[in-house]
């Protein structure tokens, strides 16, 4: 098969032409963000609400992580008729980005997996993960100004590739400055109310200290990517994405199966 003919080429690279050296950031990765407007009185609900579903856990199950609801059977918020307008708005700038960063929309179907709420209370972290079965996340900061002091969501590379030697970013007295930005060890964007940012679930993330003196509120949610249904678009499959689950059937045991 000539892929190149169906296929659009990228263009090669416009390097300038100057004498001294010049270093260019290629490959980067797709880091989304949109700044929501949430009415005060349906915030002040999810709030509740949040705290209402918590009840009186305090961690995760450590008292120094953040309570995360997806662990302790609050995972489904996208259900909750109190998140419904910031569901359909973050799942609006969940299909912005698929298409900004290149994907034919006629040519999948996005679906909400998992939307779970978290609240960090002043000292707590959330630790470095990814989120191995979803293809898209996303995060709602729920309350925060800008500074960063609740803790800031860091996004970790996949590969420090620039520090030519492994291991040579780590710091402990190695070669490389630490306030190098080809050899960051993460990225941070600090929680301000009503910022929604979206990143690829694969990527390894975690949140900083809650310094702040109040608790941290952030909605999160991962999202997956499959085919079309036939008549939602031309095309009905494509070779990585798994079908359309209203295509699926669950596979149980009915009276006499026996499993060996």
């Amino acid at each position: 098969m000539d892929l190149s003919a169906s296929a659009p080429q990228p263009l090669p690279l416009p390097l300038p032409l100057a004498s001294e050296l010049a270093i260019q950031s290629l490959f980067p990765l797709a880091l989304g963000s949109a700044q929501l407007r949430l009415d005060p009185l349906d915030l002040a609900v999810m709030l509740q609400e949040i705290l209402n579903l918590r009840g009186a856990a305090g961690g995760n199950p450590d008292p120094a992580c953040a309570w995360t609801g997806d662990l302790h059977g609050q995972g489904q918020l996208h259900r909750h008729p109190a998140f419904g307008e910031l569901c359909r708005l973050v799942e609006r700038h969940a299909l912005a980005y698929l298409q900004r960063i290149g994907f034919e929309l006629s040519a999948v179907s996005l679906h909400v997996q998992r939307c779970w709420p978290v609240v960090s209370e002043p000292g707590q972290v959330v630790g470095r993960h990814h989120h191995p079965t979803a293809h898209l996340s996303a995060v709602v900061y729920l309350n925060g100004d800008g500074s960063g002091a609740s803790g800031c969501l860091r996004l970790y590379p996949p590969r420090a590739i620039n520090e030519l030697v492994p291991g040579l970013a780590v710091g402990h007295g190695g070669p490389i400055r630490q306030d190098s930005h080809f050899n960051a060890p993460w990225a941070e964007v600090a929680p301000r109310a009503g910022l929604v940012v979206f990143f690829p679930a694969a990527v390894d993330h975690g949140v900083g200290a809650n310094d702040d003196d109040d608790r941290r509120f952030s909605v999160s949610f991962d999202f997956v990517l499959t085919s079309p249904l036939a008549e939602q678009g031309p095309r009905s499959s494509a070779e990585y994405l798994p079908p359309h689950p209203s295509l699926w059937r669950p596979v149980v045991l009915e009276d006499g199966d026996v499993v060996v």
